[in-house]
């Protein structure tokens, strides 16, 4: 039976091995610290943070997040550790609530690993605190208890951690909101959450509804990796009836939302359509059969959305389930080990080796277990990709993907675009496409330089920004193909000229809005002209004046690829970038940058906000992308057509030929 804690109230823990999952109203940084007899952390080595998410026998989440999952192992813990605290804090930044009066208030469950509950505790009653001691397992006469805290903190994270005996908690605070900072370039946006059953609710179509700080998710549940990594005022898929326009994506001409809708006029929400076609079921014993759409939605573009996503998270949980297995088999390993030897008995003559083999046996044994259940979620999740692959729509499908041979320039744009792929390594062959809402919230930043992975290590300088700019060019085409004709427009920087090559499917097709700026003044003018599209279109939906917008000015979806940065771009420049990205994304202006980070180190951490602000890909594979539930290092592999394929080409020809005729 769970026992609901009230603030103050211990409960006896049943097992060692726990689960404390949090649910938040808001994104929060969840960490947890180890205290001596005392109550007193030693140092900043014994805090579990984003930064340094793992100390023995316990591992936090490495991002902010709406919902987190704390893995802990109190028999894995030092000795000296008598204490195990569990802290929550607001991450910093604009946009961002300060206090935890203004979101709603948290709830932990401490649970078995098998889920079920052992207690929970809301935290009730917090205003101005921005940090709070959310509850903490203590050790009392050889056994475990967990108590409710709540004790909050209106000095933050800083004042929580001072409290606890940590010497220059200001700064070790800062570190921690620095590492939240950082990673949320590398997490991948969270889909829309889950209503109270489960089912994912819809996402607003048009930008009216601001995206929650950070990329994660403003409403409860779903789930943080993140960063990872949905927007606020998102609406259940059933409250539209027949023939109604979803909310959130105001009918053409009205208000709601602001004056100006980036929606489709003819994008209308109509009953849900029938389930897909039944299968025979599975004989007794054998796995379900897996089916392509076989997720909720008004449509089945969005319930193949809600069930890659349903994928990417069950292969996420599965993996850490198994890694968590391994990670406690090797600790029991150890701990016999140790106890064996312990003894000074056993260390002579063969009773030491005896329990060595005993040790590593039940090791063994255990990861066996572990990898035959994951296996077979695996092998499920291979099936069920393998049907739902050739299923998918333009896009969602890769560049391989038949579907491209029927290709027809779209009357209203899908609800997302893929833009990649991502696998981890205990089965690579298993892909989960990647993908990221439309209209894009946030910009995307294809890494040109050399990183830590094998294939951008191996790669000569020059062919690696070459192949950044071909990732480049095929995302532009996706984004091109996707958007019915004039509603969408690209815009491309390449100052010095030096991706005319690469640059060649956009230029020869005449799908760009212009030819590729280069040279100081090139660089000016473009930034000028999307920068007074962004002010005026800023200032009409302020002003609910949008009829009062110049007539020559395109309202439209834009999209501005930037080459070789910072090559031609002087600090007036920069600023006007750095204006586009933070601000662009609300009236339709999106950023692309193809650049080496090392390359504008001279500007030191004024472009920090900038990097930050984008979704992180690689032109070669490279496993940097966090999930937003578990936090796995997950290998990206950008979304390329097949060598010596034309079908990028040919479909960049459909859409100018659209253009050209006017066709909608």
């Amino acid at each position: 039976m769970t026992a609901e804690l009230v603030r103050g109230q211990n409960h006896t823990l049943p097992r060692t091995r726990l689960e404390i999952r949090v649910s938040a109203g808001s994104p929060v940084v969840a960490g947890a610290t180890l205290g001596d007899e005392h109550g007193t952390v030693r140092g900043a080595e014994w805090i579990a943070h984003p930064g340094s998410p793992q100390l023995p026998g316990l591992e936090v989440s490495r991002q902010a997040a709406a919902d987190h999952r704390l893995a802990v192992d109190l028999d894995a813990l030092p000795e000296t550790v008598h204490r195990v605290t569990v802290l929550l804090a607001l991450p910093t930044g604009a946009a961002r609530p300060d206090r935890f009066g203004a979101v709603a208030a948290p709830f932990v469950a401490v649970t078995g690993l098998d889920g079920t509950e052992i207690a929970t505790f809301t935290l009730t009653g917090l205003d101005t605190e921005s940090a709070v001691a959310a509850l903490e397992l203590y050790r009392r006469q050889g056994a475990w208890k967990v108590r409710a805290v709540g004790q909050g903190y209106a000095t933050g994270l800083a004042g929580m951690l001072a409290d606890q005996g940590i010497d220059r908690a200001a700064e070790c605070a800062a570190a921690i909101h620095e590492a939240v900072a950082a990673g949320s370039a590398r997490s991948v946006t969270p889909p829309p959450p889950r209503t109270p059953d489960g089912e994912r609710v819809r996402h607003p179509a048009g930008p009216s509804a601001p995206p929650a700080g950070g990329g994660q998710p403003a409403a409860p549940a779903p789930g943080a990796l993140g960063d990872s990594g949905a927007a606020a005022g998102s609406t259940a898929s059933g409250a539209a009836g027949p023939g109604a326009t979803p909310q959130g994506s105001p009918t053409p001409g009205s208000t709601a939302g602001g004056p100006i809708d980036y929606a489709h006029p003819r994008r209308q929400t109509s009953a849900p359509p029938p389930p897909p076609p039944t299968v025979p079921p599975a004989a007794p014993g054998e796995p379900a059969r897996p089916v392509a759409g076989d997720a909720t939605g008004w449509s089945m573009d969005e319930r193949l959305y809600n069930q890659i996503w349903g994928m990417f998270e069950d292969l996420a949980r599965a993996v850490a389930a198994y890694r968590s297995a391994v990670d406690f088999a090797d600790s029991r390993m150890e701990q016999e080990i140790d106890r064996a030897l312990g003894d000074p008995r056993n260390r002579m003559g063969g009773a030491g080796d005896r329990a060595r083999e005993e040790a590593r046996a039940k090791r063994e044994e255990l990861a066996a277990r572990a990898r035959e259940a994951l296996d077979r979620d695996l092998a499920q999740l291979a099936a069920e990709s393998a049907v739902v692959e050739p299923a998918l729509p333009a896009a969602y499908a890769g560049w391989d993907n038949p579907v491209w041979h029927g290709y027809r320039v779209p009357m209203e744009i899908p609800m997302a675009l893929r833009v990649g792929d991502l696998h981890l390594p205990e089965r690579t062959d298993l892909r989960i496409p990647l993908l990221v809402r439309l209209p894009l919230e946030r910009g995307i930043w294809i890494d040109s330089g050399r990183t830590a992975s094998e294939a951008a290590a191996a790669a000569d300088g020059d062919a690696l920004r070459r192949s950044a700019v071909e990732t480049a060019v095929a995302l532009a085409a996706r984004l091109l193909a996707v958007y019915p004709a004039h509603e969408f427009s690209v815009h491309v920087i390449d100052p010095a000229g030096s991706a005319a090559g690469p640059l060649a499917p956009l230029t020869a097709s005449g799908v760009l809005a212009a030819p590729p700026a280069s040279g100081a003044g090139g660089v000016a003018a473009v930034l000028a002209q999307l920068t007074r599209r962004v002010d005026l279109v800023q200032m009409a939906v302020r002003a609910g004046a949008a009829d009062s917008l110049p007539p020559d000015l395109d309202v439209g979806e834009h999209l501005l690829i930037v080459n070789d940065f910072p090559h031609g771009f002087d600090d007036r420049a920069v600023t006007q970038l750095r204006y586009l990205a933070d601000e662009g994304p609300s009236v339709g202006v999106h950023l692309m940058m193809v650049a080496d980070r090392e390359d504008a180190r001279a500007y030191g951490p004024v472009l920090d906000p900038l990097w930050r602000s984008l979704l992180r890909v690689t032109p070669v594979a490279d496993d940097h992308l966090a999930d937003p539930w578990v936090g796995h290092a997950w290998t990206y592999e950008p979304s390329r057509a097949p060598e010596g394929s034309r079908v990028l080409e040919q479909v960049l020809a459909l859409v100018a030929a659209a253009r050209r005729t006017g066709r909608r």
